[in-house]
């Protein structure tokens, strides 16, 4: 498959920007269910009468369903995206991108999703997808798993699923909550997997940001210590990534510590620790949550982020040297590949 590709990319490269084309839309539209043509022409930065061309050849293919007031995908069109899937990433030269990342970060492996989920939902949605196949594919049968909050993070859960119920595999917040939209949430998150799946969750309803006091007065009440116990033997933990100064005032950290947080480097965020370019852990806070030693003990540690403003910080916290699986889009991981290769 790869060498017909490769023939077709050299003889034919107007074509492969065709198909790729195309395999958008067709995506984009079996994602939205029902969309108009206005946005869809905005979701993929293609002019309305581009769209329609293109939108038209589908259809007379029988591959969408055209109304007045939208359009989805048919039978036919979903049947296709699923024979084409394993050609996809050959097609968009994803295949040798997530190689390159895999070998010079040492990963387990490493999945990447065309497109730029800053500036393309489909593509976040694809990103939540791809990291449901990641999480089922290392998830045993009696696993504790960790998860942290995020917007990516409940991506991934709104597409989780089990053709049967998943009894002995039990969902935990890695930390505890932010106080900001309970949709993102890391209790919210666990609930929904749980719900999708048929498995057991646990829930911590403590904030994430202590002080030392606090801190220590929560781990004396027996119900939070044992909770916080089962966290901490979880098996796999499944992370998103943040840029550092952004989750620091979203922690609501006072300006004293970002400052000094940004004069010690501080680049990226993962499950409330706080990294600089080389990987080191440069600020942690207490935690009734998951500690640096619970992710290094971790038998499979997943991270799920995306978008090209966060290539370096994806970058930083794959140095830390813990993670086994990264799932990322393909702005993000050009920009990574770029940045390794410019070293």
């Amino acid at each position: 498959m790869r060498k017909i590709i490769e023939l077709q990319q050299q003889l034919m490269p107007d074509l492969t920007d065709v198909m790729k084309k195309r395999y958008n839309i067709l995506q984009q539209v079996k994602q939205s269910d029902f969309i108009g043509r206005r946005m869809l022409a905005a979701s993929l930065s293609m002019t309305e009468r581009v769209l329609r061309a293109e939108t038209d050849f589908l259809k007379a293919q029988g591959l969408l369903e055209i109304q007045p007031s939208g359009m989805r995908i048919s039978d036919a069109g979903k049947q296709l995206l699923d024979e084409m899937e394993p050609m996809v990433k050959e097609l968009f030269g994803l295949s040798d991108l997530e190689e390159r990342i895999r070998r010079y970060f040492g990963l387990k492996q490493v999945w990447v999703v065309p497109g730029d989920s800053d500036t393309s939902l489909h593509t976040k949605r694809e990103l939540g997808r791809a990291g449901c196949h990641a999480l089922r594919k290392y998830m045993g049968t009696d696993d504790v798993v960790a998860v942290t909050g995020g917007t990516t993070l409940a991506q991934v859960a709104n597409q989780l699923t089990s053709q049967a119920p998943l009894k002995g595999i039990r969902f935990v917040p890695a930390r505890g909550g932010l106080g900001e939209s309970v949709d993102y949430q890391a209790n919210t998150i666990v609930s929904t997997m749980a719900k999708r799946t048929g498995a057991q969750y646990r829930l911590l309803h403590v904030p994430d940001h202590l002080g030392e006091e606090a801190y220590l007065s929560l781990m004396q009440e027996p119900n939070i210590r044992e909770i916080v116990e089962v966290i901490r033997s979880a098996r796999i933990v499944l992370h998103g990534i943040g840029d550092a100064m952004v989750m620091a005032r979203r922690r609501k950290v006072d300006e004293a510590m970002v400052h000094a947080m940004k004069d010690e480097g501080a680049l990226a965020e993962a499950f409330g620790f706080y990294f600089d370019r080389q990987g080191a852990v440069v600020h942690r806070m207490p935690t009734a949550g998951l500690r640096l030693e619970d992710i290094q003990a971790a038998e499979v540690v997943i991270a799920i982020a995306g978008g090209k403003s966060k290539a370096e910080a994806i970058a930083a916290v794959m140095r830390f040297g813990h993670d086994d699986v990264l799932v990322t889009d393909e702005a993000a991981a050009l920009a990574i590949a770029e940045q390794f290769e410019n070293e």
